[in-house]
């Protein structure tokens, strides 16, 4: 089990380095969009928040 984590570890180091070297410009939106998303969860979770606390 312990293998195959390793394994899988590689390969998406692999495959997020070929990405990066492939295709500049799409790793970069695919950054974005994450840190998006990421931003748009913790605005609902802090307005949720406040929701709650009124």
């Amino acid at each position: 089990m312990v293998q195959a984590k390793k394994i899988a570890l590689y390969l998406l180091i692999v495959f997020v380095l070929y990405t990066i070297i492939a295709s500049p410009e799409r790793a970069a939106d695919l950054v974005l969009i994450g840190f998006e998303g990421i931003s748009d969860a913790a605005q609902a979770v802090g307005q949720f928040m406040t929701e709650l606390v009124n």
